[in-house]
């Protein structure tokens, strides 16, 4: 593959600091693509997003970070605007990748049973902001053909895990979400997928109860004797960049080594 597949392009992050966003960054910096990354941390993470976007430039690539809540409509609108500002002439944005994990883990009844704003907001930051960035960077002629987007969905969108429950609504939506988006975008030449990572030791998943129980069945489960890293999910987004991965829309991809075809 080209080491330049991004030349003139930027791919824009949404949940860029750690897991899944973290390596897709580096992945994307590597083949060329300047990096917008959208992320919300506290005070104690900031230094590693500092870390994070010298990394970045050592590759001679161009970082803007913005911490914000990428699910205020506002604070979206703005933040793309200083993009765009951003953007020099013939660039434009490449890749966006939706990486939002946060939301909340709670059963459906009983006692901390999960409220309707707690599942409203869960719906908007793990799904619903999607169809929002896409909106909003459509609509300021900021996605370019051949360009490609990705969400992050879960194994957990058709099974059950406990408490997991909203976040499993939340990632069929993005699913939906990525299939008529694909079709709708699919005359400007922009493709649209879902990527379905294996069970990944991330800081996301180590916020869900019972953890421990899911690392080691997966661990047990998966042909290729491991979890998923998010450089496996990184590599297989670069990939996909690739002009000859034009065809590949609307989908649900599986990156897991086997993992979701043993039960």
């Amino acid at each position: 593959m080209s080491e330049d597949i991004g030349k003139d392009r930027w791919a824009l992050i949404l949940g860029a600091s750690s897991g899944f966003g973290e390596a897709c960054a580096r992945a994307l910096a590597e083949v060329g693509y300047n990096i917008f990354g959208v992320h919300l941390d506290r005070r104690a993470g900031l230094e590693h997003v500092k870390l994070l976007k010298a990394d970045l430039e050592s590759t001679s690539q161009k970082a803007h970070f913005f911490n914000i809540n990428a699910a205020d409509p506002e604070k979206m609108e703005d933040t793309l605007e200083e993009m765009k500002g951003l953007l020099g002439e013939g660039e434009d944005i490449g890749v966006l990748m939706h990486s939002l994990a946060f939301g909340t883990l709670r059963p459906y009844v009983g006692e901390g049973a999960v409220s309707s704003n707690q599942m409203d907001m869960t719906l908007r930051v793990m799904a619903h902001s999607l169809v929002d960035w896409t909106q909003a960077a459509v609509r300021r002629g900021m996605l370019g053909e051949g360009g490609r987007i990705f969400a992050m969905t879960s194994s957990g969108s058709n099974r059950i895990i406990p408490s997991y429950g909203p976040v499993s609504a939340a990632k069929c939506a993005l699913e939906s979400h990525c299939r008529q988006l694909a079709y709708e975008l699919a005359p400007l030449g922009i493709t649209v997928n879902a990527i379905r990572g294996g069970v990944t030791d991330t800081p996301a998943l180590r916020k869900i109860p019972g953890n421990d129980l899911l690392i080691e069945g997966a661990s047990a489960k998966n042909p290729s004797g491991r979890l998923t890293t998010p450089q496996d999910v990184a590599d297989a987004v670069v990939s996909l960049c690739s002009p000859k991965s034009h065809w590949i829309t609307g989908n649900v991809i599986n990156v897991d080594g086997g993992e979701e075809i043993v039960t």
